[in-house]
Order: structure tokens, then sequence, then C-alpha cells
């Protein structure tokens, strides 16, 4: 296991280096001296809770991203190591890859709709947001009174606070990508 002095300095520079800062530049954001950022980068000073707030802020990462193992950062997942919520009844099944994360305030799912089949969407609250991309056949979106047609390779964007109903009125099967933002 990698000390948190290490996994500091790792995400200290990628995250520098991602935004394209120079130190002097992080410096000035974060009102850290260079001399300081530098040291921390090379496992040279261990920073104080204030120090990485402030690094933090500066560059608009949260402070669990500063200071968590970067290996946490990349996770690859299969259709296999996912529980789908289905419904035989309504021919859908939904593969939920990234559940709701409260600190980035989204979800993203997988859905698959056969032909005749129907997902009926709850609204979500003012402030949601649906992100739909048709990848496989032709997504039939009910918003309230207004019927949208959603092809393959086309993306929609509504607010999730509509009732709403996704529907498969074609011969092939659907599947698209449903991101929602809260």
């Amino acid at each position: 296991m990698k000390e948190i002095n290490d996994i500091i300095a790792e995400n200290l520079k990628l995250f520098r280096k991602q935004n394209g800062y120079s130190l002097e530049y992080l410096s000035v954001l974060t009102e850290v001296s260079k001399t300081m950022l530098g040291q921390i980068e090379r496992k040279e000073s261990i920073p104080s809770i204030t120090t990485l707030w402030k690094i933090a802020n500066g560059l608009k990462v949260s402070f669990a991203e500063l200071t968590q193992d970067n290996e946490e950062f990349v996770k690859k997942i299969t259709i296999h190591d996912i529980q789908p919520l289905t419904s035989s009844e309504d021919k859908y099944s939904i593969y939920p890859y990234f559940k709701f994360d409260i600190a980035k305030k989204f979800e993203s799912h997988m859905v698959i709709i056969e032909p005749g089949g129907t997902v009926n969407g709850e609204p979500r609250g003012s402030s949601a947001n649906e992100y739909i991309t048709v990848f496989d056949g032709t997504l039939t979106l009910v918003l309230g009174d207004e019927r949208v047609v959603v092809k393959k390779d086309e993306s929609i964007k509504f607010n999730g606070n509509l009732f709403h109903k996704y529907l498969n009125e074609h011969d092939l099967t659907l599947r698209l990508n449903m991101i929602i933002h809260y």
C-alpha cells in the first residue's frame, strides 16, 4: 500500500500537468508557495490539511481525489460484472454501469429495450438532466404530451423532472446509454 504523501505527490503532479499549470501558476491559484508545491511533488514535504484544502480548491478537485490512490480513478466494468435490472413484462434490461456518485452527482446506465418494450421514467427532481445516446435501434421518448424520435447515433438531453417514457416501437432491439446528472 502506498504512503499518503506518495499518493498526494503523484496526484498533485497529475492534476497540475492535466491542466497545463506551471508550479508558479498553481502557486497563484492555491496561495501555496511554489517552493512548497515543488517539495510536495518531489515527496520532500508532507503538507498540512489546510495546505491540501488550498491545493484541492485551486485545482478544482475534491479533497478525496487529491488524497486517494490514483488506481481508484480507473475502473473498468464489463457487462458480466453487473447485475441488470430487468422486466420481462415490459421487455427491458437496465445495466447500472456507474451507480449514483454523490460527489459527482451523476449515474450512468446502458438500457436495452426489446421490440414493444417500455421503460417508465420517474421525475428525478428539478435540477436533474438526462442525457441519452442511441447506439442501436430507434427510441420513441415521451416527454409529457410530446413524442420525440431519437435514432441510432443521435443524442438528446432533457429535464429529468418531466414525466417520461422510453418506448421501442420498432422491430429491432434498442440499446442506449443514459446519463443522469443531478
